[in-house]
């Protein structure tokens, strides 16, 4: 299980952020010693760093800075202060990513997600997919984009899993239906145009104008 520390001294924000991991199987533990962040780093022996700036005692650049010295941990900078000065002074201390505040969880999730694969090679199945700003949630049924859920069927939802796991390459007619027929009942050709209609009009409703393209002769892709 990989292990995040939270460096967040609004305590409302830091639970939140630590329930949301553990819905994704991550331990999360929440640094309560802003005197002292580098004791907690040691004991806690964290695979990534949620960091906040504006912190007691000392800033989160302070910290930034300390960690760096022992170790190349990934850290993420979570703040308010998104302006390009404190972005660009971030990535120059060492982090290797900036979150904004206000940030919803579920992109929340898929950075942390994404940096672990591209620090570990980090092989456990993708909790959250990606495309063009819009996240697809494993655990059930929902696109989020702009920070609304797009609610879907499961035949939406297994069709969306499908293109996105394959972003980039065109997936072919007879692979979604055999998709879809190993784990419900026999879909005509028919029945999948209508899903894939119905799915595409949620998305375009949604601001996703011609997210699923459509190869004719071949099957669909999202690029």
């Amino acid at each position: 299980m990989y292990k995040i520390l939270i460096v967040e001294d609004d305590m409302g924000i830091a639970q939140a952020i630590k329930n949301q991991a553990e819905k994704w199987d991550l331990d999360a533990y929440i640094v309560e010693n802003f005197r002292n962040v580098m004791s907690c780093y040691t004991k806690y022996k964290p695979h990534i760093i949620l960091l906040d700036i504006a912190l007691p005692f000392f800033n989160g650049y302070h910290w930034c800075t300390e960690i760096r010295k022992v170790s190349k941990v990934p850290i993420i900078f979570i703040s308010s202060a998104s302006d390009n000065m404190n972005i660009v002074m971030a990535m120059n201390m060492g982090a290797d990513e900036f979150i904004a505040k206000p940030f919803d969880q579920s992109v929340l999730i898929a950075k942390i997600q994404s940096l672990l694969r591209r620090t570990y090679d980090f092989n456990c199945d993708v909790s959250v997919l990606e495309h063009r700003g819009a996240f697809l949630e494993t655990g059930d049924y929902t696109l989020n984009y702009n920070g609304e859920n797009i609610p879907l069927t499961k035949n939406e939802y297994r069709i969306m899993l499908c293109l996105m796991e394959n972003k980039g390459k065109v997936v072919s007619r007879e692979k979604l239906m055999e998709r879809l027929w190993k784990t419900e009942q026999f879909i005509d050709e028919n029945t999948l145009t209508v899903n894939i209609n119905r799915l595409r009009n949620k998305l375009n409703t949604a601001g996703l104008k011609n997210f699923i393209k459509t190869k004719f002769g071949v099957g669909y892709i999202v690029e």
